[in-house]
């Protein structure tokens, strides 16, 4: 089943030639597929085959141009993927991994799981209805995109939605607060000190397309994730700004600065095709829009 299978706009059919085209590229032109989702005028339905009801996600509405640089006004394929993978391993369902990302578990059963850069917050959702022990969710803190993600996070992590028999995370266990990467002050007593290597896992959903943020990122991560030997950030990202200027962020010496390692990589695009990765592969504009990357990290080993 295709990625965007899933996901579908609601409320009133758009009169906007704009919305109209965007939604109708994938029979327009059959090899593009669309990598973006939503707007903050139209409310996202995402429908799982195993939640009880479909999810109901409102996209931030940006107010100026810092607001919009941060595009959390949109649904990102690599949030729909990293939710699907949560899902199928968490669950157990849709058989086994194969290709290079064989092995590799997306089980957040009875975790502490926190996501950076959150946008819609998708991952976050899926892991709260599928039983995590805590989930907190952070963005950059600006007011229109705080609101929308507390407002989707109450709407949406409700047992009346989780699976038969899943263990809704309880509300008391689910917070939404603003983070700026790399920025850890030593007297943020209410946040960033108290959840110093806190989380099981960290998911990191579409957030290496700004290279200059990939060591505050790298800071942030090392940072929550917690010193332990089985504690994993998961990262999936599209290729929107080139290969060129996500690889950037796999180097092994600036992991190693965050007291990180990359444990595993590969490619996946939108059908469930896996490939290795590669730091050098060049695909035009259409083709790069069907794969992201997907990576785990680990701690890293020695001093």
């Amino acid at each position: 089943m295709a990625l965007t299978s899933r996901i579908s706009l609601g409320g009133d059919e758009s009169a906007d030639p704009e919305d109209f085209l965007s939604t109708s590229l994938g029979v327009v032109f059959p090899d593009d597929a669309t990598n973006q989702h939503g707007d903050a005028g139209h409310r996202l339905v995402y429908t799982s085959p195993h939640l009880r009801k479909p999810l109901l996600l409102d996209l931030a509405d940006p107010v100026g141009e810092v607001d919009r640089g941060l595009f959390s006004h949109f649904l990102w394929n690599a949030s729909l993927l990293l939710a699907e993978l949560v899902e199928r391993d968490t669950l157990g369902v849709g058989g086994a991994a194969a290709g290079p990302g064989a092995g590799v578990s997306f089980h957040v059963g009875g975790k502490a799981v926190l996501e950076l850069g959150a946008g819609a917050a998708l991952p976050s959702m899926m892991a709260g209805l599928l039983g995590a022990r805590r989930v907190v969710v952070t963005d950059y803190p600006a007011v229109a995109v705080l609101t929308t993600l507390a407002a989707n996070i109450a709407r949406n992590i409700q047992p009346a939605l989780s699976p038969p028999g899943a263990a809704t995370t309880p509300a008391s266990s689910i917070l939404v607060r603003g983070h700026s990467w790399g920025e850890l002050p030593a007297d943020d007593a209410a946040f960033c000190q108290p959840n110093r290597h806190a989380f099981d896992r960290v998911l990191v959903a579409d957030c290496l397309w700004m290279p200059w943020q990939h060591a505050n990122l790298h800071r942030s991560v090392g940072h929550f994730l917690a010193a332990t030997a089985e504690a994993r950030c998961w990262i999936v990202a599209g290729f929107h700004t080139g290969r060129g200027k996500m690889r950037g962020f796999f180097a092994a010496g600036a992991l190693r600065a965050a007291g990180l390692a990359l444990e595993r990589i590969w490619e996946r695009d939108c059908d469930g095709v896996e490939r290795e990765w590669s730091w050098d592969r060049e695909d035009d504009a259409t083709v790069r829009k069907r794969w992201l990357v997907v990576a785990v990290l680990k701690r890293a080993e020695g001093p």
